[in-house]
């Protein structure tokens, strides 16, 4: 018997670490003008031709039910416990999904342990806490300690983002703390971040090479007051060549290359095409608000 852990397809995790830790995945989709493009495709370019063609705003849908208690029956079967590591319940349905599926497998499997933990995010900082909670698994350690090991990464990662716009936060409504900053007269690039499980301003400055330039910096503090770096990622949406510039900056800091993920249709659809971002997680915690 092992920990097997699973996790959402909005963690972004590259898919041969998926492979190494044997870490299943519920994949979420979007549907625009009619069509369903799925989160965890290999090629995510239909899916923003046809946003930046498109004046509807795509809807987003979690696992169904159905997947989700597949995932975890299949592990029980197998004589393992489960693990969960998943999307933040304050932005998606996919947690609540994930409790609602364990609880009709231990219906059919008593025996059976699952636990599901919120990860208070999404993409990598998501994608930080399901692989530790899989290196535990992968060490041996127990379903407490694998747990432990994913709510140990929530507080020591912070992910930080500029988005193209604010028009797809404020229509999708994931815009959370962001929201005072709709409507604002002042010609602003705020720097986004997540806190509490929902979007939450980090800084507000006047153009994206600020933007930039002030991400990089709070990535250099922190990991200068948090006892160093874990690990780092850099995130686009529908535009590598920003992705691209984004981790030569980071690279430039943390002394080594920094890989680049692209996001896929069900957090992009929300941020929009443009948006860049930073993933990292430090050794000690972090405060969280900006």
């Amino acid at each position: 018997m092992a920990v097997k852990v699973i996790t959402d397809s909005t963690s972004y995790v590259p898919r041969e670490m998926l492979r190494e830790f044997d870490m299943g995945v519920a994949g979420l989709s979007s549907l625009l003008d009619g069509v369903t493009f799925a989160d965890d495709a290999d090629d995510y370019e239909p899916f923003f031709t046809a946003l930046e063609a498109s004046s509807a705003m795509p809807t987003t849908s979690q696992p169904a039910v159905q997947d989700m208690v597949d995932l975890m029956a299949e592990r029980v079967s197998a004589g393992h416990d489960v693990v969960g590591v998943f999307i933040s319940e304050k932005m998606s349905g996919t947690y609540s999904t994930a409790l609602l599926a364990r609880d009709m497998v231990l219906e059919r499997h008593p025996g059976a342990v699952i636990e599901v933990v919120d990860s208070e995010s999404n993409c990598m900082e998501l994608g930080f806490a399901a692989l530790a909670a899989a290196k535990a698994a992968a060490a041996g350690e127990t379903v407490a300690e694998v747990v432990a090991a994913a709510r140990h990464m929530v507080e020591r990662t912070r992910f930080l983002f500029v988005p193209e716009t604010l028009e797809y936060l404020r229509r999708g409504g994931r815009i959370g703390g962001a929201s005072a900053l709709i409507g604002s007269l002042l010609q602003i690039k705020p720097i986004l971040t997540v806190v509490g499980g929902q979007t939450d301003v980090f800084a507000k400055v006047r153009t994206k090479h600020k933007a930039l330039a002030a991400i990089v910096d709070a990535l250099a503090a922190d990991v200068r007051d948090k006892g160093g770096l874990g690990g780092v990622i850099v995130h686009h949406i529908h535009d590598e060549a920003a992705g691209n510039d984004l981790a030569t900056r980071v690279a430039e800091i943390v002394g080594h290359a920094v890989d680049v993920c692209p996001i896929g249709p069900a957090i992009g659809a929300h941020v929009g095409p443009g948006a860049v971002a930073v993933v990292y997680h430090t050794v000690d915690p972090m405060r969280k608000s900006g």
